[in-house]
């Protein structure tokens, strides 16, 4: 199965790294404030980059680009993701994947086969109104064993909520909080509208308001930060 998206360099994706980041197209899930709406609507009509010019570009560029950032749509549907990300792995790349959590299984795989570096986990909501947040009846427990299997796994890892003022409130986030209680590191990232989201008219959480979900969460959770916020 091939990528259909590709932004070659990119400084934002993972962390310090100097990274590129493909996009597989498809999505089990319909949130309404998705950024990558084509790729998740229309995966039948997204463009497809051969492999074999990834794998080129990516052999040219060992010793100037760090890392590669595996995203979607939701990537874990890519039926041979292994085997791709093995040979990324194979030319000495770190590699961040970024993940729905809605494959425990693969997910478990990746870790145990030491395939990926780091994984970045959405979550969406709270458990009461993650399916509401998704856009699609969501089973909450192959979400738990994904959150559970990241918490003890030993790899490095993030989760992250899209926080919307029309998804998220106090409550909401102290019950994400009490959930993920001890997780190594939780990013909180401003939502931006814009042309190529699922549903239009949605609304950021103000920067007061953000910082104030930052104070609810440091009882749960150390490490805890705002992305896309001007401070």
């Amino acid at each position: 199965m091939d990528f259909s998206g590709w932004e070659k360099l990119s400084l934002v994706d993972f962390d310090d790294n100097l990274t590129t980041t493909l996009f597989m197209a498809g999505c089990p899930f319909r949130c309404p404030f998705c950024h990558n709406g084509d790729l998740v609507l229309h995966p039948e009509n997204a463009p497809k980059i051969p492999w074999e010019e990834i794998l080129d570009y990516l052999k040219k560029r060992r010793g100037m680009l760090d890392a590669v950032c595996v995203s979607g749509g939701e990537p874990t549907l890519m039926p041979d993701l292994k085997e791709k990300i093995r040979e990324i792995k194979e030319l000495g790349y770190i590699v961040k994947l970024d993940s729905n959590g809605w494959r425990p299984d693969l997910l478990k795989g990746l870790i145990e086969e030491k395939l990926v570096d780091h994984i970045a986990m959405d979550i969406k909501n709270s458990k009461e109104k993650y399916s509401a947040t998704a856009g699609v009846e969501v089973d909450m427990s192959q979400i738990t064993q994904s959150v559970d299997l990241l918490m003890h796994s030993g790899i490095s890892y993030e989760f992250r909520t899209t926080i919307i003022e029309e998804f998220h409130d106090e409550d909401d986030i102290r019950r994400i909080g009490e959930w993920i209680k001890g997780a190594k590191m939780y990013r909180l990232q401003r939502f931006i509208d814009g042309e190529t989201c699922i549903y239009r008219g949605l609304h950021p959480i103000s920067l007061d308001k953000a910082e104030g979900f930052i104070e609810i969460l440091k009882p749960y959770i150390e490490n805890v930060d705002l992305r896309g916020y001007d401070k």
